[in-house]
């Protein structure tokens, strides 16, 4: 079959050719292109004869589609797959595998580390220092036995909650689908609100979850609260967000994901919202996820050649 790399995924040619070793191995052409492109036009060109595609989150619409009749499987080297026009992709037969799991210690140990770089002030305490300030007005807090929330308790947001639990917070949970967790207690969604001064977001984005977090929802958050977003942009409403930064409804807040993929354009209107830490989507961004990235990526291929031809 033909198998298409449409983008690097962070690693150097040399050792996405030893992994694929096996898929040699069974009589695979592999194309690897080194670079990052997310034209729809250069994609194509790509992928129109390829049967097999490997992509991370560049979005795939029912046009890219159209224009790869070929195409068999994708195999996409990132969790989400709200990139991925999925509807299109059944009624084509194609099938679509994600990468489930690679990032899981990488986004959580962000998560936490947003928390201490808020709680902390310290990326405003790196700008002081540099020129020439003192400590004088950097107050922190401490993240021991404070009450973090977790919004979305599946493998990552599991992981966010061990983590806390070990800096000595109480942590409490709200998973749509309701579970059972030890040392964790399960609430309901208004319940973490109003009690949590931490709430961390791991939701996947669906119809449902865009919009989760809104301006009711930040009435009822407690005004020293903050908010950690390491899931999907969208989860959080934009302006909602601004406005309860702007009126202090919260105390602070920390994104590393948006309603589209940084850079951002000058102009973007969080760029102006007060106690806000913005990162550019680098959570899953880490050697040691990259490496189980491509690993997992290459298994799923494996395993969707080996089902086919049973």
């Amino acid at each position: 079959m033909e198998i298409v790399f449409l983008e690097s995924l962070g690693m150097c040619e040399c050792k996405i050719a030893q992994l694929c070793e096996p898929l040699k191995a069974q009589g695979h052409h592999i194309t690897f292109y080194p670079d990052r492109n997310e034209k729809e036009e250069v994609l194509i060109e790509r992928a129109q004869n390829a049967e097999i595609i490997i992509v991370s989150n560049i979005p795939l619409r029912k046009s890219f589609l159209d224009a790869c009749p070929c195409l068999k499987m994708i195999s996409v080297a990132f969790t989400g797959l709200d990139h991925i026009d999925l509807e299109e992709c059944k009624k084509r037969g194609i099938t679509v595998v994600n990468a489930a799991g690679y990032a899981t210690h990488a986004v959580a140990e962000l998560a936490i580390g947003m928390m201490i770089a808020v709680y902390r002030k310290i990326v405003g305490g790196d700008a002081i220092t540099r020129i020439g300030g003192s400590r004088e007005s950097f107050l922190g807090s401490e993240l021991h036995r404070k009450t973090v929330g977790i919004i979305g308790a599946g493998a990552i947001g599991q992981q966010v909650a061990r983590l806390a639990l070990a800096f000595g917070c109480r942590v409490i949970a709200y998973n749509r689908t309701p579970r059972t967790f030890e040392n964790i207690q399960s609430v309901d969604k208004p319940t973490l609100l109003r009690e949590a001064d931490i709430i961390s977001i791991h939701l996947p984005l669906t119809a449902e979850t865009k919009d989760f977090i809104g301006e009711e929802e930040f009435n009822i958050m407690q005004p020293h609260a903050v908010l950690i977003n390491t899931a999907r942009g969208p989860i959080v409403n934009k302006d909602a967000l601004y406005e309860a930064l702007r009126k202090g409804k919260i105390a602070g807040a920390a994104v590393d994901v948006y309603d589209q993929e940084p850079p951002l354009p000058g102009g973007y209107e969080l760029f102006n919202a007060p106690n806000l830490l913005m990162l550019p989507h680098m959570g899953y961004a880490t050697r040691e996820a990259f490496g189980d990235r491509i690993r997992i990526v290459i298994d799923n291929i494996l395993n969707w050649l080996n089902s086919t031809t049973r």
